[in-house]
């Protein structure tokens, strides 16, 4: 009997999928019934060779071997995963799988993972493909009810296929070519090194900044604050404190005239829904997560929990189809402390309102907003809790109506000197509803009852002293907003350049800027203080060897725009790809007749035994060892490595110092033990009654309060059967 085969990115989704077909019959790698066979990916199973795979000599790197040009790139299996790879390629090419359904993550990246996996398996079967932006059981059934023809995503394939072999083209040989002429391990790339050179360049503006004294005057009447205006420039600042003092002491004295008194209703309307960048910035801002952690949890709430919908999305807007739904995702997240609002949104109604319901505005995936399935917030882990509570607040903001306040704006005359004063009154709370954080002020509440013409006796009159700042450090809220939008990083870029990167959305994707900040951070080029990121020595070290045209956004831009257009078969991958061996050639030949010379900050005073030449001191998050300088020397040796034993004082996990029998465990709290001695503590613990001992004590015990309850009850049974 002819099936189709299911092939799903992960076991999580496969599974999930699996059991809304029906499909009961497991197996290791796959679940099957008499219509469908459900398997699945991990991630990647298939990636472009490494280029020792063309040509063994490129197994050691040399810089006359650069650049690396093959006409074609090969796939090769990830050793890792091969074994399902493996189950993957005997499934499909099995005789009786007439068509294949692609359900990997409906994007650019899913495309690639899935058709890769086909490329290299050999199989030219039918394609159908399954396009969904939740994992719930009702978006699967509807999901299968409209399956696409997999010849639509032929162009997202392309651009996807593009987009990797580009990235190893440049990649490869930039990173080869840095690291051989300069002897260090440095690594470079079109998205990461724009993004280092942001880092960098505001840190060199803010070490640059001279900062000016201003002054601000106030005068006040009564409960009325007026502040200074330049009659010309209506600045509020004066850079000039002599004229400051005039202004103060012209009008002492004096009363305070009312020139003009302005009221308008002003509404505001909530923030747009969270696309992925959006949430991770106030997820950072908020509480204090890393883009990668957000990212991370937002994949447990879209495949564990599903009651959110897709996470990888760059809209903020839902399409027509959506917006009946909308009702009964309300229902399903009126839980806590979102039921009263939720219920309120539900009795008072809402339409759809072009500034959240607008089908041009999303390409591949709407809005992230709850899903219709049941919320279980015991389930939740607090981080869970947190990001979800985000979404459904923004998702309930903009089914509310605007705020609505009266603005009062008043222009007063003292003694021929401009001053202005403002003041709001709320009218209707709106969507401002959800997180009522409104202050009341006792300044500037009498504003209202204020009329052209009057004339206030003047109280007082002051200025205030102070420096204009320099800008903030980026922390990772800041940098993705900068990596959205970096146009105020190309100033010396052509407009043209400037209008395409906006086209573009900025550099890298929503779903890659966690990762580019997080490679950043792992391979040294940038370091956490705190909130803020800065550049490290080796950072801004890179940044002075890579080619000029590596450090701009303006590449990053150029390869989105063109990708687009090979997505939408504007553009032939052939021409894209052939325009970037050219910019490599390019670069490469730059990095080779450089003459600048990199410095290692993590010099030791050791020596290598074999070479003699000074040692590095390499730190990553398990180990910490010494390197030879000389990446032809190879000569490692590890000093301390973090082990999974915990210190008797605080608990924290112990790093291993020495070797052999002089092993020390230190931990940061300041506790040392020798190996013999943690061996001892360990024996005398044995011998003490640890948490499973005591677990299986008390599951031994209860089983035997059951049995006694068994038999006493049986006998009651009995004895009441003969009464």
């Amino acid at each position: 009997m002819p099936r189709t085969l299911v092939l799903a990115e992960k076991p999580s989704v496969g599974k999930e999928i699996a059991r809304v077909l029906g499909c009961k019959n497991k197996h290791h790698s796959y679940i099957e019934s008499n219509k469908y066979i459900v398997t699945w990916a991990l991630g990647h199973l298939v990636t472009l060779a490494q280029p020792e795979i063309y040509n063994k000599k490129y197994t050691s790197w040399n810089l006359e071997d650069l650049p690396i040009m093959p006409q074609t790139l090969k796939l090769v299996v990830i050793k890792k995963s091969a074994k399902q790879f493996n189950e993957v390629k005997r499934l499909m090419n099995r005789d009786d799988i007439k068509d294949i359904i692609i359900a990997t993550d409906a994007g650019r990246e899913g495309e690639l993972v899935a058709r890769w996996i086909m490329e290299k398996a050999h199989v030219k079967k039918d394609i159908k493909r399954l396009w969904i932006s939740s994992v719930t059981d009702k978006a699967i059934k509807e999901g299968f009810k409209n399956l696409r023809n997999g010849k639509e995503y032929i162009g997202l394939y392309n651009a996807a296929s593009t987009r990797a072999q580009a990235d190893w083209i440049v990649g490869i040989n930039a990173t080869r070519a840095l690291t051989c002429k300069y002897n260090a391990q440095l690594s470079c790339g079109r998205v990461q090194t724009p993004t280092l050179a942001m880092i960098a360049k505001r840190e060199e503006e803010i070490r640059s900044f001279v900062p000016k004294e201003y002054r601000t005057i106030t005068a006040t009447s009564n409960r009325v604050k007026f502040e200074y205006r330049d009659k010309k420039s209506n600045n509020a600042r004066i850079f000039d404190i002599e004229r400051a003092k005039e202004i103060v002491n012209k009008c002492k004295n004096s009363d305070i005239k009312i020139i003009d008194v302005k009221m308008k209703v002003k509404k505001v309307y909530s923030p747009k829904l969270y696309d992925l960048t959006e949430l991770q910035r106030d997820a950072n801002k908020i509480y204090g997560f890393s883009a990668k952690q957000t990212l991370s949890i937002m994949q447990s709430l879209y495949e564990k929990h599903k009651i959110l919908t897709y996470p990888r999305t760059d809209s903020r807007y839902i399409t027509k189809d959506i917006f009946p739904t909308l009702r009964d995702r309300l229902q399903s997240c009126a839980v806590s402390n979102h039921q009263t609002m939720a219920k309120k949104i539900l009795k008072e109604g809402f339409k759809a309102s072009p500034s959240f319901v607008n089908d041009s505005k999303v390409t591949d995936h709407h809005a992230i907003i709850p899903t219709e399935e049941p919320v279980m917030l015991s389930l939740l882990d607090y981080k869970e809790r947190k990001i979800y509570d985000l979404v459904v607040k923004r998702f309930m903001s903009v089914l509310l109506p605007p705020y609505e306040a009266e603005e009062y704006s008043i222009t007063a005359d003292i003694n021929g000197e401009l001053f202005t004063s403002k003041c709001s009154k709320t009218i209707k709370l709106g969507y401002k509803e959800i997180d009522d954080n409104t202050q009341s002020d006792d300044f500037n509440i009498d504003i209202p009852r204020i009329k052209k013409s009057d004339k206030l006796n003047l109280s007082d009159i002051v200025y205030k002293t102070d420096k204009t700042s320099p800008p903030s450090m980026f922390n990772e809220a800041s940098l993705l907003s900068a990596m959205e939008n970096p146009a105020k990083y190309m100033a010396d870029e052509k407009k043209e350049l400037i209008k395409t990167i906006g086209e573009a959305g900025g550099i890298g994707t929503v779903a890659t800027r966690a990762d580019i900040i997080e490679k950043l951070l792992s391979t040294k080029l940038i370091e956490k203080k705190g909130k803020e990121l800065y550049a490290t020595k080796k950072g801004k070290q890179l940044l002075s060897l890579v080619p000029e045209e590596l450090r701009s956004p303006a590449l990053t831009a150029r390869w989105e725009v063109n990708l687009n257009n090979i997505s939408k078969g504007k553009l032939k991958k052939h021409t894209f790809l052939d325009e970037m061996r050219k910019y490599t050639d390019k670069i490469i030949e730059e990095i080779k007749n450089s003459k600048e010379k990199f410095k290692h900050s993590n010099v030791t005073r050791s020596k290598c035994p074999n070479c003699g030449k000074a040692l590095l001191e390499v730190n990553n998050k398990a180990v910490k060892k010494l390197v030879c300088q000389d990446r032809e020397c190879g000569y490692k040796k590890v000093i301390s490595r973090v082990s999974n034993a915990r210190c008797p004082q605080c608990h924290k996990k112990m790093e291993i110092w020495g070797e052999g029998d002089n092993q020390v465990f230190v931990c940061s709290c300041g506790h040392k033990e020798r190996l013999s001695v943690f061996k001892d503590r360990k024996k005398q613990k044995k011998n003490m009654g640890s948490k499973k001992d005591v677990m299986k004590y008390m599951k031994k015990q209860k089983k035997e309060d059951d049995n006694f309850n068994s038999a006493l009850a049986d006998a009651l049974s009995a004895f009441k059967d003969k009464l």
